[in-house]
C-alpha cells in the first residue's frame, strides 16, 4: 500500500485510542528507507472518514485536509499538474527535486515528505516539498533538496492568499507537525527550513508568519530591459565599458571568442564536466569545501543538464576562446526569469583578461534576446551581483526543536548562523575571513 497519512483521520484515530502524538522526550525513529534506499510503507492507517471532505476537514482547527506522501512517483502526476499554474520557483519543480532525491537524497537516506493541503471543497491550495534528513543523531524536517536549492518555498495555488489567512496557515502548519509525529518514520527532532524568500510568485510566503530569522546571505535579481546595449550602458560606466572592450580584444588575441548555447548530449556532458573541474579548482584556491566532492552532486548536475523532460528549462553555455573553454555556466529558465545557478572560468593565462566577466555579459545579452524580463543571480553576496541587480531578495530561516536533542541542535545552529550573518554582512569582517581562509588553503596545498 502507499505511504500516505491524512489529517484529520490519523490524529482522530490516535485520539480515540488514547495514544499520544509524541512529546519533547521522544527519541528519533529509524529511517523509512531500506538498504536499497527505497521508501517503505507505513503501517496500515485507519480508513478515511466516509463523510465528504468538507465534513471531515471541519473537525480540524484549520479546516484544511492534509495528505502526506513519502513516495515521489505516486505524488508526481498531481505535483506536476499543480505546478503548471501554481506560484513557486524553478527549484520546486518535480523533475528537479526527483533528480536530487535519486542522485543525492537516496544515498543520504533522506525521506521525502510531500504535504498536500486541500480546502474543504477538495481544492488543492498548497504543496510543501519537505523531507526528513539525518545529520548525525539529529533528524531534521527540512525542504527536500534544501542544500542544493537556492530558494526553498511552497507551491501555492493562485487563489491561496484569498482562501487561507495567515492565522489559518499557521494552524495548518501545527497540524502538519503533529500529524508527522504520529508516524514513526516521519518523526523528527528539529524543524530546519532555510533560504525561504519573502514572496512566492506574486504572493507573500506564508512561512514568514512563523518565528523566522534572517538567512546569512541574500540573493540578487536584475530587471532586464528590451535592448542589451541600453541595459549595458545603464549598468556599466564608460570607463568600465572601455576596460572590458580592451580585455575582450586581449582574449581575442588567443583565438576567436564565441559564446555558445550548448546543445547535444555529448557537448553538454563535456561542458558540465569542464565546469565542475574549473569550479573545483576555484574552491580549492579559496579554501572552500568542494561541493562536487559530496556524494552524488556531480551525477546530479550531469543528469539534470541532460534531462529530456525539462530540456526547455535548462541552459548550458560556455565562452570559447579558440580551442579553449574559458568560462562555463548552467542556468535555469522559468517563466519570465533566467536563473544563473553555476558559473566558472578557467584559471591560468586567460584569467588575466576577465573571461568570467565577458561570459556574464554574453549571458545577460542572451537572456534579454530570449525575452526574459528578470535575471536572477541567486543566493550569494558577491559584489558583482550588486553591480547589475536592482532587486535584493531577502531570505529567511525557521528553526524549532521538537525533542530535547532537537532543542540543543537548534540553539547551536541558531548561534552559528547568527555569527555567520554578522561576518557576511560586514565587508571588513568578510574580507578578512575570506583572505584568512584562502591563505590557510594555500598553505595546506603547499
Amino acid at each position: 500500500m502507499s505511504d500516505v497519512i491524512s489529517w484529520p483521520d490519523e490524529l482522530a484515530e490516535r485520539g480515540r485510542a488514547g495514544r499520544s502524538f509524541g512529546g519533547p522526550h521522544d527519541h528519533p525513529a529509524p529511517s523509512c528507507g531500506d538498504e536499497n534506499g527505497q521508501t517503505l510503507p507505513l503501517t496500515p492507517r485507519p480508513q478515511l472518514s466516509s463523510g465528504s471532505d468538507t465534513s471531515s476537514a471541519a473537525s480540524s482547527a484549520s479546516g484544511i485536509r492534509l495528505h502526506i506522501h513519502g513516495d515521489l512517483d505516486e505524488v508526481g502526476p498531481q505535483w506536476k499538474a499543480f505546478a503548471e499554474n501554481a506560484d513557486g520557483t524553478v527549484f520546486q519543480s518535480f523533475e528537479w527535486l526527483a533528480a536530487w532525491q535519486r542522485h543525492i537524497g537516496r544515498a543520504r537516506a533522506t525521506v521525502p515528505v510531500i504535504v498536500l493541503g486541500h480546502d474543504g471543497d477538495g481544492e488543492l491550495l498548497f504543496l510543501l516539498p519537505l523531507a526528513i534528513d539525518s545529520t548525525g543523531l539529529v533528524r531534521r524536517l527540512t525542504f527536500l533538496g534544501s542544500q542544493l536549492c537556492d530558494y526553498n518555498a511552497p507551491l501555492l495555488a493562485p487563489q491561496f492568499a484569498d482562501r487561507i489567512s495567515a492565522e489559518r496557515f499557521v494552524l495548518a502548519w501545527r497540524e502538519i507537525v503533529a500529524l508527522l509525529r504520529t508516524a514513526p518514520c516521519f518523526r523528527f527532532d528539529l524543524v530546519d527550513l532555510q533560504k525561504m524568500p519573502e514572496a512566492v510568485g506574486g504572493q507573500r510566503n506564508p512561512f514568514l508568519d512563523l518565528a523566522v530569522s534572517a538567512h546569512p546571505s541574500g540573493a540578487y535579481v536584475a530587471t532586464l530591459g528590451g535592448d542589451w546595449d541600453e541595459f549595458y550602458a545603464a549598468k556599466r560606466s564608460a570607463s568600465t565599458r572601455k576596460r572590458e572592450r580592451r580585455q575582450f580584444k586581449q582574449l581575442a588575441a588567443y583565438g576567436e571568442v564565441r559564446f555558445i548555447d550548448v546543445t547535444g548530449e555529448r557537448e553538454i556532458a563535456h561542458t558540465v564536466a569542464t565546469l565542475i573541474e574549473q569550479k573545483s579548482r576555484t574552491f580549492a584556491r579559496m579554501g572552500v569545501a568542494d561541493l562536487f566532492a559530496r556524494r552524488g552532486w556531480r551525477e546530479f548536475y550531469h543528469a539534470i543538464a541532460a534531462e529530456p523532460a525539462i530540456r526547455d528549462r535548462i541552459q548550458v553555455g560556455r565562452l570559447q576562446v579558440g580551442s579553449d573553454i574559458a568560462a562555463t555556466n548552467i542556468g535555469l529558465k522559468f517563466r519570465n526569469c533566467y536563473y544563473l545557478i553555476l558559473s566558472s572560468y578557467a584559471e591560468g593565462e586567460l584569467a588575466r583578461f576577465g573571461p568570467g566577466r565577458a561570459h556574464l555579459n554574453e549571458l545577460l545579452r542572451y537572456a534579454i534576446e530570449d525575452g526574459f524580463t528578470r535575471f536572477d543571480f541567486t543566493v550569494g553576496d558577491e559584489p558583482y551581483k550588486r553591480d547589475w541587480a536592482d532587486i535584493e531578495v531577502r531570505l529567511f530561516d525557521y528553526l524549532a526543536g521538537h525533542t530535547l536533542r532537537g532543542a540543543g541542535a537548534a540553539a547551536l545552529t541558531r548561534a552559528f548562523r547568527r555569527a555567520k550573518r554578522c561576518i557576511k554582512q560586514s565587508p571588513t569582517l568578510w574580507s578578512a575571513f575570506s583572505r584568512a581562509r584562502a591563505l590557510t588553503a594555500n598553505a595546506v596545498r603547499r
